[in-house]
């Protein structure tokens, strides 16, 4: 009787255990889902360490010629990116980045040029969309006809399987949109901001550097653009095609439509706003 009932707590034991092995696999499933990092990327030095430095336990990693900071915010996993410059680099990076590190979302800050009049240097403008202003089709102009920059047409080339440049459903704008999540935490502290307004806008992206006021002016006219940058777009269209949450978060460095003159330590101040919207952004999920 002895070693049956001996048999018998054994075997009450191990279904015991497999039970408790069944019933902890969601949870384990649950806490690495909750173990992905928030990436928060920045083209260069100055759009980048600052936030890197606030990080506890950081680790650095490189990949090709992108550097990635690996450390924790409120005991939660952050990885501040240096993509480099450019639309090219920021894409490759952000692909980098999710393959490697599946981020839950991804923030692309740092500077940006005016393209708002009613925007001062040091206000923030949350990307409640990015767009990219160098997917352009010209217009058909012969030898000697000249050029007509304002007539050229956006070029969406994400709507076409075929070229885009002969498919007119392409001649269109193809935005973007923030995540609703990343944009309502970054408004629930935008009180904290003391350097400026944050308001909500478009973003725009390219391999160009306006100077022009009128070319600025046209854009913020046909695209709705507030500020252009050489990056955000990018991001948000890799982001967007492994269906992880984007925001661009991008401070006026500068604003040629009012005469905003350049200050460098934009950089850092956003820097200090992002970082207040990822500690929200943590406590929402915890």
């Amino acid at each position: 009787m002895k070693k049956k009932m001996a048999s018998f707590a054994a075997l009450s034991v191990l279904a015991l255990s497999v039970f408790t092995g069944c019933s902890s696999a969601p949870t384990e499933a649950k806490e690495k889902k909750e173990e992905q990092p928030i990436i928060i990327q920045g083209p260069m030095p100055i759009e980048a360490e600052k936030f890197a430095g606030k990080l506890e336990h950081v680790k650095e990693e490189t990949s090709g010629s992108f550097v990635f900071y690996k450390g924790t915010l409120d005991g939660y996993p952050v990885i501040v990116t240096k993509t480099g410059k450019g639309m090219e680099n920021t894409a490759a990076a952000t692909a980098v980045a999710i393959e490697r590190y599946n981020p839950i979302a991804i923030i692309n800050q740092g500077t940006s040029g005016g393209h708002d009049p009613e925007l001062n240097v040091f206000d923030i403008v949350l990307g409640e969309r990015t767009v990219n202003l160098g997917s352009l089709k010209t217009g058909n102009l012969a030898d000697e006809e000249g050029i007509e920059p304002t007539a050229w047409k956006p070029m969406d080339l994400m709507a076409s399987e075929g070229s885009a440049g002969e498919d007119p459903n392409a001649e269109k704008i193809r935005y973007f949109d923030g995540d609703e999540e990343l944009l309502a935490a970054a408004k629930a502290v935008k009180d904290m901001y003391k350097k400026g307004k944050v308001v909500e806008g478009t973003i725009g992206s390219a391999d160009v550097w306006n100077n022009e006021v009128d070319r600025i002016q046209w854009f913020h006219e046909k695209y709705g653009t507030s500020v252009e940058e050489m990056e955000g777009a990018s991001a948000a269209q890799i982001a967007g095609a492994y269906e992880v949450p984007f925001l661009g978060i991008r401070v006026l460095s500068n604003n040629k439509t009012n005469g905003g003159a350049y200050n460098p330590d934009t950089a850092a101040a956003n820097q200090e706003y992002v970082f207040e919207v990822v500690k929200e952004y943590i406590s929402e999920m915890k």
